[in-house]
This record gives C-alpha cells, structure tokens and sequence, in this order.
C-alpha cells in the first residue's frame, strides 16, 4: 500500500502511502467498514519523461515493504526505499528504511525511520504520537533528540487516511481532505492533504502481479493525493503521489512527483498474506 511516507528532502524520509489473502468486496462487508490486506509488494522505480526533470538526468530504484495487522490487532510496517540518482553534481543513493505500527482504532501510531544519502550523515528519526483524550494528539520524539511536541488540532495517521480515501471512493466522492500525521522528516511536520479521486477503474489490470482473477474484479478508483506542510504558506504541495488504489489498500501504476523531478513505479511482485479474523 504505497501511502504518504514516500517524500525525498535532503535525505529521505518515510512515515509512507504506497497491504487467506485479500480483502472482501464491498457487496460482502458493511459500507463502512475497509479491510485492508496483509501483503508483500515490490515497486522499480524509473525517472518519469511524463514530467520535465529541472535537476535530474536520471534515476532508478526500488520499493520493498511487507504489511500486516488488522483492525483488532493493529497495523505493523516495513518498509524501504532505495533511490540511484544522477545528476550535473553526479550520482547520489538515497536509501530509507522506516518500520511502524499504527493501533486498529487510529489512536496511536508508532515509528523509526532510518536514512542516509551519499555525502550525507544518517539520520534517525524515532517516536510514537498518540490522540490527546480532547482535541489533538502528542508526539514524543526519541531522536534526532529526545522532546515532546503537541498538536491541539486532531489528525490522522496513515492506515486511517488510506481507509478515508477508499470510503470517499466508495461513496462515490471526488475529493477527500485531511490532516495527516506520519512522522516524516523531522517527526514534527504534520500535513494538510487533498485527495482528488476519479471514476472507478472497468478495465483490466496492466501489471503482472495483479493480473489474478481477485484483482480483475475488484474496485480500484485512480487517486492523487497532494501533501501541504501546514504553516508554510505554500499553495504549491511539498509532494504528490499518483497511483491506483484497490478496495483491498493495494496499490499499483504509481508516480511519486517531488516538484523538481517525478519517479514513476511499477509494481513487479506482490504476496498475499494470510489474515486473520477480524470482527471490526
């Protein structure tokens, strides 16, 4: 499920959105209810043409993460993101890797990214953040130093933005704006976003790995979700993520725009994994 935590600064940062096996189809749950697969995905990543490069000559590389959990037990990632790219000042490695766990009922999240860039010293990014009993919720960071910050207005962590979205979809909605928290960069930012949502999807999958007959029938909308660092006054998003979302939270046909350069991926293996009852 390729989700918020896919964002290149000077390093790379991972919150993140792009997950018996998969999930039912709408028909058979309750219209409220997402469920969100358990699964292993693997994404190459190759430098967009679609989108003029202002710095970058070129780049690849490549998405892993393994997803499990459920509503009843929460939601447990591990997820890297290994970029190769080449520029006028030469070739440069990104390399992220981001574990975390986010509790089934959205009301605490859990999270270590580390990363590292050629030239560059690793970083540590370490915490948890938890909703406040009123209004808001509490980060408390144990690196890059040990602090803790406050945020009176609420947002969502990632699992619950991603099941916001598919609602929205399923609804028949066109846009869906939330705030969303994911632990990126610093672990203090927290993002306004808008997901703008198109028609269901009626033809056939174009990658491999989703060429099954459980894929082919279920609903899969096109989502761009658009990322705002709140206070920073900028009309234009920090990132933008382009993909194909399944009613299942799987995720294929991806483009990461980051503004000055865009990466497209393509999703090249994925495992379902078994899932456990859950009556939520």
């Amino acid at each position: 499920m390729i989700r918020s935590g896919l964002r290149l600064t000077g390093s790379t940062s991972v919150a993140a959105v792009l997950l018996t096996a998969f999930a039912a189809h709408a028909e058979d749950k309750p219209a409220d209810r997402v469920v969100l697969a358990p699964h292993r995905a693997v994404y190459d990543l190759v430098l967009d043409d679609s989108k003029a490069a202002k710095t970058i000559e070129a780049a690849r590389g490549r998405i892993a993460f393994d997803f499990t959990g459920d509503a009843c037990e929460g939601y447990a990632l591990s997820f890297r993101q290994v970029t190769q790219l080449t520029s006028e000042g030469g070739p440069r490695t990104i390399d992220a890797r981001t574990t975390s766990f986010e509790a089934g009922d959205g009301q605490s999240y859990r999270f270590k990214t580390e990363s590292s860039a050629t030239g560059s010293p690793a970083e540590t990014v370490d915490g948890t953040a938890s909703k406040s009993e009123g209004a808001g919720y509490e980060i408390k960071l144990k690196a890059p130093k040990a602090e803790t910050h406050r945020e009176a207005v609420d947002a969502l962590f990632p699992n619950a933005q991603m099941k916001g979205v598919i609602l929205a979809a399923r609804a028949g909605q066109h846009t869906y704006n939330v705030r969303l928290y994911d632990g990126a960069n610093s672990g203090k930012e927290v993002y306004d976003t808008l997901s703008v949502i198109g028609k269901r999807i009626e033809t056939e999958p174009s990658e491999e790995p989703l060429k099954r007959p459980e894929f082919e029938k279920m609903a899969r909308w096109p989502v761009t979700i658009s990322y705002f660092k709140v206070g920073s006054g900028q009309d234009t998003p920090n990132y933008t993520i382009t993909f194909e979302l399944y009613e299942n939270g799987v995720t294929g046909a991806v483009k990461m725009d980051y503004g000055s350069f865009a990466l497209r991926g393509t999703l090249t293996r994925l495992d379902l994994l078994p899932q456990q009852a859950c009556a939520k």
